[in-house]
């Protein structure tokens, strides 16, 4: 069974060289008997990235020098996109096996993992954490190699193509972890397909949101109390036999919700490359204006009218909790952003 399926069993006897790090830290925190009714838990809060805020190792160290802000006052956990483009890259790996052009895919592969190890040297990580990590992205590399050479001989179908897509979460997480460590903030890396269980409509599928909410907490709440910072990809999930499925394009926003309301958080932020929610698209209308405040359903309502910012199942979802929703400029950390809840306070900008 692949790393990224075992079954979360923090009580079976496999040795620690055998468990990814996430279930590791996660048996080490029980076993110091920090659980919900031990300890008196923070307040969580729940950020997810998107792609234009992790391209490359200096937006990847600004981004994580916002989750170690927050770390000091709230527990945090963290949803992660792709690189930017890096999807679309996986994607034409994927085109070029289905033209038979074996040899472009390839070069197309590894390109893509260079640039992920390229980021990680101008990381300048510790000898020793560099040397880690170059090993598990070099794992998840040859991974990609593989899937690239054994289509090579087959239809490149939807099951193929949710499979190469996911590489690029995955390797981020790993990367986005190292960053925060380099921060001197405890973070691990964790494979939503781990416990975010989905039907088997492969490039769209939907989560089974009861089994994945009693799994992710298997999973996450023991790291959230031992102050670790959970850094989960975004955009996967996987059948109940194991096999990723992704939760289609652009749906990273959803996956930073269904991992909020995982572990309850209080707070999701969308961290983006826009200031917040707009009453138009403000590149193209010098008359849009910054929503300061919105309710679910307004806010749902521009997400079915085909507004870019928010993933129109993001609501829905933080409403059964009302959890606060805010949208916010990863390069603006100083700007309010958009607030969404229940009730709106009003105004624009």
């Amino acid at each position: 069974m692949s790393p990224e399926h075992q079954e979360v069993n923090l009580e079976s006897s496999e040795t620690e060289g055998d468990l990814p790090p996430y279930l590791l830290a996660a048996r080490n925190a029980q076993a110091e008997s920090l659980s919900a009714t031990d300890i008196a838990r923070k307040k969580i809060v729940a950020f997810k990235f998107g792609g234009s805020s992790l391209l490359g190792s200096d937006r990847l160290l600004h981004s994580a020098r916002i989750v170690k802000n927050a770390a000091e006052t709230s527990s945090v956990i963290v949803t992660v996109s792709a690189m930017k483009g890096v999807t679309d890259r996986l994607l034409r790996v994927a085109q070029h096996v289905a033209n038979g052009e074996w040899d472009k895919a390839a070069l197309e592969a590894e390109h893509i993992v260079q640039l992920h190890l390229d980021t990680l040297h101008d990381l300048h990580l510790p000898q020793e954490d560099r040397d880690r990590v170059a090993y598990e992205l070099k794992l998840l590399s040859r991974d990609l190699l593989h899937e690239t050479q054994k289509l090579g001989h087959k239809a490149c179908d939807a099951v193929a193509l949710d499979r190469i897509a996911s590489f690029g979460e995955r390797f981020t997480s790993r990367l986005f972890a190292a960053t925060l460590e380099k921060l001197d903030c405890l973070a691990v890396p964790v494979a939503s397909s781990d416990f975010v269980l989905t039907c088997d409509h492969f490039q769209n599928a939907q989560p089974h949101m009861e089994q994945t909410k009693w799994r992710g907490r298997e999973v996450l709440l023991p790291l959230l109390d031992a102050g670790i910072v959970p850094v989960v990809t975004g955009f996967i999930g996987a059948t109940q036999d194991g096999r990723i499925t992704t939760l289609g394009r652009n749906s990273s926003d959803f996956s930073g919700a269904i991992v909020a309301h995982v572990v309850d958080a209080a707070e999701l932020v969308i961290w983006t490359d826009v200031d917040g929610i707009y009453t138009g698209n403000p590149h193209v209308s010098g008359d849009a204006k910054l929503l300061h405040d919105m309710t679910y359903d307004e806010a749902h309502a521009l997400a079915l009218a085909g507004a870019k910012v928010l993933h129109p199942q993001v609501l829905p979802l933080a409403a059964e909790t009302g959890m606060t929703v805010w949208v916010r400029n990863t390069f603006k950390p100083q700007q309010r952003g958009t607030r969404i809840a229940a009730k709106s306070k009003g105004g624009v900008a």
